[in-house]
């Protein structure tokens, strides 16, 4: 283990305890381990310069030569500043400025003598400044200067004590004088060949002060490779320890799933749901606990897949538990597998919040017994009175909303031998994020609608064309449908968005005095949100006026309209859920994204997507690309990746190459004890138990 990178930063030359504790706050940077990994984001380009007669506004930062003739000292007060001449060697001239530190850089800067100077070039009627431009004198040793200088993220408190980018390039330099040494290698040297991978040392030396654009690029593809590489080599070991040490019941008899499939089956497969079909009967039959995750997009059949999973299960003698996150969801899967059961004679319950106490006590002696094969619930399935005869299986929907211990709860309920489990999303997940943040199950998709089911049309509409769209809601309900119209939430400011709700659904009322108006929002009563669902679900109210409440799972196949209101407010994988709470039913379905005309180039970019496809894949990979992975998961999800260079949105090539990598690894030296992976465990053995990114310096 190398303590050198576990030195705390205020031993750092020029550091010191009050910068150490700012640090610390701010970037969260406690040890030369975490400074020496405080990539640069930016690298701002020192090899060009510019003469004053190309200069541009629209450059961002340029380096000009030049020599300086003729400082003072304008202004009084608070208004002084420094102004000084810089010529070049055409003769052209260009005006300095200092506003700040005007005594300190009146003493430094030096009369006719010839500087570089970089930064942001103006123009004020034909004349070209500079406004505190970094300089450097030029000698004749720095003729050639030609560097890519690094530019790392710093935050505003750091900068009002003087800790700006340029602070932090000159800890870099102290820590890399002392920390080349203590750097070890932590890939094999087999992977360093194959990859024809730059060393360890090297990149971090390239990738905070590039020697050309060549060794940049080198230590770069280094970094990212390692850092994506540590975390499959992590899922997959996981992965291969619960396959060698778990065991899952062998379900081989399918009786009840042949009857179903040809005497009460009324519609027919997609290949898709066939082919996960297999996938999983694979996995029940291996004698393995089967650990895999089912994607599939809103509409495309995932819930007749878990009754088939959970037919096998009960062909076999073991029961099924379908766990959703909410009530509504929990009586729409019920509902739907019971009308499947009972044709087949198979006692299937359900057990939520609201479940009255004398039928809770059936449930739970025909669940002790082995009488009821199938039960679907809400967290209520998870205390501790709630006992099985034999759980063989267990469904989890949108699982990213359950804890980890809570699931965990739900898979100690039989004792004897862990139940297999089935993980299902209507999230469609990018492949690069599910491989990272799932890279421990086998994951399944399905990617094809069933036949039949109509494409829904979405179109764009801004608040001037309101009128038209009202009078297209009006003739939607003459036709017997049902309308939804969803504000945005956004958490800081609650009291804004009741009152854009409250102000929405009063325009609402007034704007359709004839029809029955139902609103439903988070700070609802459960009981009271239930019965809002309730008489939209009986046709009773025609127009849901809504937050993002009703973002999963509602079921109401007579309602085709979703208008989205403020829809630029909305992420893309948010306003796609939406969308899919419409297109249930066999009627046409239609989603009306409504803007003002000040939009964001991102803003666009969501809205054209949504207009163009309807592929949720496709969507999630935009907006991956967009917002990043953090925020496609939710803040729980983003600590699982915590990326210090990678980035899942760009980099997926590296992502497959160093997945196979990893793999090749441990199918050749399962437990890396061979000599040619000592790197690789002594890295591992380096870090704590819980670090998640296995890449990281310790």
């Amino acid at each position: 283990m190398n303590n050198f990178f576990h030195t705390k930063i205020e031993f750092l030359k020029g550091v010191g305890p009050q910068r150490a504790e700012l640090l610390q706050k701010e970037l969260n940077i406690y040890t030369y381990g975490d400074l020496i990994q405080h990539y640069p984001f930016r690298y701002l380009d020192r090899t060009q310069f510019y003469k004053i007669t190309d200069l541009d506004e629209s450059m961002p930062y340029v380096q000009v030569r030049g020599r300086v003739r003729g400082k003072e000292v304008l202004g009084e007060g608070r208004k002084q500043r420094l102004a000084a001449t810089l010529v070049d060697e055409d003769g052209n001239e260009m005006e300095l400025v200092w506003f700040k530190g005007v005594k300190w850089m009146q003493k430094t800067l030096k009369n006719h003598t010839d500087y570089i100077v970089f930064g942001k070039p103006t123009s004020f009627n034909g004349k070209w400044s500079m406004a505190h431009p970094e300089l450097e004198e030029l000698g004749e040793e720095k003729q050639t200067t030609s560097f890519l200088q690094p530019v790392y993220h710093t935050t505003e408190k750091l900068k009002a004590f003087r800790v700006e980018s340029k602070v932090i390039a000159r800890y870099m330099e102290m820590l890399l004088k002392v920390a080349v040494p203590n750097i070890n290698e932590t890939l094999s040297p087999e992977l360093i060949d194959h990859y024809r991978l730059m060393s360890k040392r090297d990149a971090l030396i390239n990738i905070h002060f590039p020697q050309s654009v060549e060794k940049y690029n080198a230590a770069k593809f280094r970094l990212k490779f390692e850092e994506l590489f540590y975390i499959q080599l992590r899922l997959l070991r996981q992965k291969t320890v619960r396959r060698a040490d778990l065991a899952g019941q062998v379900f081989r008899h399918v009786p009840t799933v042949t009857e179903f499939y040809k005497n009460h089956m009324t519609f027919d497969l997609t290949n898709a749901q066939k082919r996960v079909i297999k996938e999983i009967h694979k996995d029940l039959t291996a004698g393995k606990q089967m650990n895999r995750l089912l994607q599939g997009d809103v509409g495309s059949g995932k819930t007749i897949v878990a009754f088939i999973t959970m037919l096998i299960a009960a062909d076999n003698g073991a029961q099924s538990v379908l766990m959703a996150p909410t009530e509504i969801l929990a009586d729409q899967h019920y509902t739907g597998l019971k009308a499947f059961a009972d044709r087949l004679g198979i006692n299937i319950g359900k057990l939520t919040g609201s479940t009255k106490t004398k039928d809770r006590k059936v449930l739970h002696e025909q669940l002790r017994s082995g009488e009821m094969k199938m039960i679907v619930g809400t967290h209520a399935l998870l205390e501790d009175v709630v006992q099985f005869h034999n759980l063989g299986l267990c469904i989890v929907d949108e699982q990213h909303r359950f804890g980890v211990e809570q699931r965990s709860r739900l898979w100690r309920k039989n004792p004897r031998i862990i139940p297999h489990v089935l993980v299902m999303t209507a999230t469609p997940i990018p492949r690069t994020l599910a491989m990272t943040l799932y890279g421990d199950l086998d994951v399944s998709v399905i990617d094809e609608m069933p036949a039949g089911r109509k494409e829904i049309v979405t179109v764009h509409r801004f608040d001037s064309h309101r009128l038209k769209v009202f009078q297209f809601v009006r003739d939607q309900i003459k036709l017997g449908r049902q309308v939804y119209i969803v504000y945005p939430l956004i958490e800081e400011s609650e009291g804004m968005d009741y009152k854009d709700l409250m102000d929405g659904y009063e325009s609402i009322r007034r704007a359709f005095p004839e029809y029955q108006v139902s609103m439903v929002h988070g700070k609802l009563k459960a009981q009271d949100k239930d019965y809002e669902m309730q008489r939209f679900v009986r046709n009773e109210t025609q127009i849901m006026v809504a937050t993002t409440v009703i973002e999963v799972g509602v079921n109401v196949p007579n309602a085709s309209v979703m208008i989205i209101e403020s829809a630029e407010r909305f992420g893309l994988s948010q306003l796609h859920q939406l969308r899919g709470r419409v297109g249930r039913g066999a009627e046409q379905s239609y989603c009306i994204l409504m803007t003002g005309y000040k939009l964001s180039k991102d803003s666009k970019t969501r809205l054209e997507t949504m207009v163009r496809t309807n592929n949720g894949f496709e969507i999630a990979d935009i907006d991956l690309k967009l917002r990043g992975p953090g925020d496609l998961m939710g803040t729980q999800q983003s600590g699982v990746l915590d990326l210090l260079i990678a980035d899942l949105a760009k980099d997926a090539p590296i992502l497959q190459e160093s997945r196979a990598a990893a793999q090749r690894v441990l199918n050749e030296d399962p437990q890396l004890e061979q000599p040619q992976n000592q790197n690789i465990m002594r890295h591992i053995k380096s870090l704590s138990v819980n670090t998640v990114n296995w890449s990281r310096i310790s």
